[in-house]
């Protein structure tokens, strides 16, 4: 039924004049089930939270640290068994698709990372929700650009829409999720792609509203104080510093931890290793919002409530240790919950971490008794820095406490602190964290150029008409062959058709009125070549290539056999095609 529905619309937009407005429209829909998927996804989340409670309220207090292993081991579970490992996990999943696989995503990530995030998280999982549902709504919009066969770049912005969507439905801040999605996943701010943005993300806040109000945390702040300021300043370099050091460790530990066992051994050992940490520090129990919400209203007793300790919490000095211990051990327990086998995001951790940060400077000082400090206020401006500094995106950790908290009260503070997280953040770190791993692991790199690259595979740049030669002719008889030919370079193969050098016309020219020509081979003028290409390499790899030898041609090989020349010149001339054509697209106003 929904097959023929969709046919039936996209015969519309090809026979009829409804392509130019398409994109709007797409958006609408998109934003639409992603806010859906939204709500599902925290439905289920407080489902599993409640029947994870419940359980432990009827078990010895002890057996709650068994419970993170539990979801970690049923996430395991389903992506071998049923998933068959085909989900792709995290935002750095999104970007390499948007790179190298012209925006496609799986249809089976719409509802793979509803299910595995929602068991590991619920369970007790130390991580969060968003780079989930930025993953869920992606696929949404990526399958939905799919089926009505969209060129790269409007799925691209289908794509983005599915993940503004996601993350304005999750935390009921329109403005936010259409900046990440510009921050993160598109890195570049045009009107035509922004309207798509718009639409997507406030239907998805309005579906959310209408059908799953209970928000994850609210934020209730007051004005800033000019006295205050010297230690706004403080909260922005200890974000940065702390962000720097959220994206070492974290990077590292998703890398992965106990390689040498199988993945249900690993799930076990590593779920009750952060079962083991989070009976020392309860707040590292999830996402942490409970807790969160709780130092926002004031009440920073509620940090005893579970705890092995609480006599000991009540002297000041020790609650400043435990608060620090959150700050610098939640990535370690979202690292081992990641990195053994469970599926959630960083965005929520380094939202817990900067808020107990902000919660850190301002009890301290407090404490001191030479002035005091709004701890709600720190609290909200330590998140924004923390999410500054670790996604490199400061206009969405701005827009979205701003949002979150119902007004402006604090803009100059959030500024401040999150302008500096982020340039200390990137004096270290060039690339967020997810750009990190793709371009140390992956080859993968950000920006437009990328991009239009990405759009040109190298089998269309491959000039398949050659003249070959043996190594063993003589000069002469590649004299004559100019003859027939108007090539400028030639490839030397052996009798199976690899090659084992280039001859380059402009090195034999003169060679060709000379007796010493008639008495040289190819062999004796030949040249190796200083790279060769595989046919699967991508058109980045390539121009690395041409820049890094200063040379115009290169060989391509599939399966060890040569099959042409990739000229620099030829693919010039595709960029500047591929560049004009993304200009096209990319305004949805000019469409026929």
């Amino acid at each position: 039924m929904l097959k023929t529905v969709f046919t039936a619309i996209n015969n519309w937009r090809l026979t009829r004049n409804g392509q130019k407005h398409f994109l709007l429209y797409a958006s609408a829909v998109v934003g639409l089930i992603a806010g859906l998927a939204a709500v599902l996804l925290k439905y289920l989340v407080h489902l599993m939270e409640d029947v994870s409670l419940n359980i432990s309220g009827h078990l010895f207090h002890i057996l709650y640290i068994f419970l993170p292993a539990v979801g970690i081991l049923l996430t395991v579970a389903y992506q071998h068994l049923i998933n068959r490992d085909k989900i792709e996990k995290g935002i750095g999943a999104v970007l390499a698709n948007i790179k190298t696989n012209k925006s496609n995503i799986a249809f089976n990530n719409i509802y793979s990372h509803l299910i595995t995030s929602s068991l590991t998280i619920g369970f007790g999982g130390s991580a969060g929700l968003e780079a989930p549902i930025v993953c869920t709504g992606s696929a949404i919009g990526s399958n939905i650009g799919q089926f009505f066969r969209l060129s790269p770049f409007e799925k691209t912005v289908l794509l983005a829409s599915g993940s503004a969507a996601g993350i304005a439905a999750v935390f009921n801040s329109p403005i936010a999720g259409v900046l990440f999605a510009i921050e993160i996943l598109i890195g570049e701010i045009s009107i035509p792609t922004f309207i798509p943005l718009l639409i997507a993300s406030a239907t998805g806040v309005v579906v959310a509203k209408a059908l799953y109000s209970r928000q994850l945390f609210h934020l209730v702040t007051e004005g800033w104080v000019m006295n205050a300021l010297p230690f706004y300043l403080l909260l922005g370099l200890l974000s940065g510093l702390v962000s720097v050091y959220i994206a070492k460790i974290g990077g590292s530990l998703e890398q992965g931890i106990l390689k040498s066992h199988n993945r249900y051994v690993r799930a076990i050992i590593g779920g009750l290793l952060l079962g083991g940490i989070i009976l020392v520090f309860p707040p590292l129990l999830g996402e942490g919002y409970h807790y969160m919400q709780e130092i926002l209203n004031g009440n920073i007793d509620a940090l005893k409530e579970q705890s092995m300790f609480p006599d000991l919490l009540s002297h000041p000095t020790a609650m400043l240790v435990f608060i620090a211990c959150l700050v610098f051990i939640k990535i370690i327990a979202t690292g081992i919950t990641l990195s053994t086998g469970g599926n959630g995001g960083t965005f929520a951790p380094a939202m817990f971490i900067g808020a107990f940060l902000g919660l850190l400077v301002a009890f301290a000082v407090n404490q001191t008794g030479l002035m005091h400090l709004n701890t709600g206020n720190f609290i909200a401006v330590g998140m924004a820095g923390a999410v500054s500094g670790v996604m490199h995106a400061p206009l969405t950790a701005i827009f979205l406490i701003a949002e979150i908290t119902g007004g402006y009260a604090l803009f100059i503070p959030l500024m401040m602190v999150s302008a500096i997280s982020y340039i200390i953040s990137r004096a270290f770190n060039p690339h967020n964290m997810y750009w990190h791993h793709l371009i140390t692991e992956k080859n993968i790199y950000p920006g437009s150029d990328h991009n239009m690259l990405a759009a040109i595979s190298l089998t269309s740049v491959v000039n398949p008409e050659f003249t070959a030669i043996n190594k063993d002719a003589s000069l002469n008889d590649l004299f004559k062959l100019l003859a027939t030919t108007t090539a400028n370079i030639f490839p030397v193969l052996d009798a199976d058709g690899k090659i084992e050098g280039v001859v380059l016309l402009d090195d034999v020219r003169k060679y060709m009125f000379s007796a010493t020509g008639s008495q040289l081979k190819i062999v004796d003028v030949m040249i190796i070549p200083p790279a060769i290409i595989q046919y699967n390499k991508s058109i980045s790899y390539v121009m690395n290539l041409f820049d890094t030898y200063g040379i115009w041609h290169l060989p391509v090989v599939k399966d060890g056999v040569f099959i042409g020349f990739v000229s620099k010149s030829t693919l010039f001339v595709r960029y500047r095609e591929a560049m004009v054509k993304q200009h096209k697209e990319a305004d949805i106003f000019l469409r026929e």
